[in-house]
Order: structure tokens, then sequence, then C-alpha cells
């Protein structure tokens, strides 16, 4: 008998139920990192602090459901929005599978473990702080580069 072929291997991003759409996410909360753009040459540097409703350890959205009404300016990622957003990290699984890449094998859906993201190191756990910890005028001194 030959094995099903993954959602994510014989679908394209619109055509998935938002139940698949939403497993895609492999939990690395790099995308609720804040982002300060330079006003003159629209250029999208990455902070190391995140949004205040991110929790550091399971590098998951406390308010998810809510998000928006907390947070109005937060990403919202959509099969048709997901190319717009080039400050996307290169390891996102929603821009991997835009571009035609196959999910890295620390992504959940392949290892079959929720946790592989953070043993591999991909995810933010251990490398953040809340933007409530930080001072708005010190933002800057908070760019990282370890992005990929």
């Amino acid at each position: 008998m030959i094995a099903q072929i993954p959602f994510w291997q014989r679908k394209r991003l619109h055509e998935m139920t938002p139940a698949e759409w939403e497993s895609l996410c492999d939990g690395c909360g790099k995308c609720c990192l804040n982002k300060l753009e330079d006003e003159d040459t629209g250029e999208v540097y990455h902070t190391d602090m995140v949004c205040r409703y991110m929790d550091q350890e399971t590098c998951q959205c406390t308010v998810y459901t809510e998000r928006l009404r907390k947070v109005p300016e937060c990403t919202v990622l959509t099969p048709d929005t997901v190319a717009d957003y080039s400050w996307l990290p290169l390891t996102c699984a929603y821009r991997t599978l835009s571009e035609g890449r196959p999910l890295a094998p620390w992504h959940p859906l392949v290892s079959g473990d929720p946790d592989s993201i953070h043993q591999a190191g991909v995810s933010i756990r251990d490398k953040v702080v809340s933007e409530d910890q930080v001072a708005e005028d010190d933002w800057e001194e908070h760019i990282i580069h370890w992005i990929l």
C-alpha cells in the first residue's frame, strides 16, 4: 500500500482548509518579533523583542483568537498575502511552501514532534525579551541579525 502524500505536498496554499493552513505554522515565533523599518529605504530590521502576548517558552500567542483586537497591527498571513511579507524568515513554512521548497525535517508536520523546532534551535525560545521590558527609545539597540 502506498502511503498518502501529505496535504502540504499535494495542495497549493489556497487549496488548504483553515485547519491545514494553521497547522503549517511551525511555532518558531519569528513572525512575532518586533520589526523596525527604515523610513528612507523601507528596509525592515528584526529585533529580539517580541509582542507582549508571546509566551516565550511555547513560542505561541497567548491571545491568538483575539490578537487583531488587542494588536491591530498584527500580521495575518493568508495564501494571497504571504508573498507580500519579504521579511518572513526563509525558515517560515508559509514562505517555504509559497516558494516551492519542501518543509524542513524539524518542522512538526514532518517530524511528528511539536518540540522539534525548539530542539533544532530554530525558534525564538531563549533568544528574546518582551517589548514591555524595553523603552521604545532603546529599540534600535535590539536589532538582530540571526534571523534566516
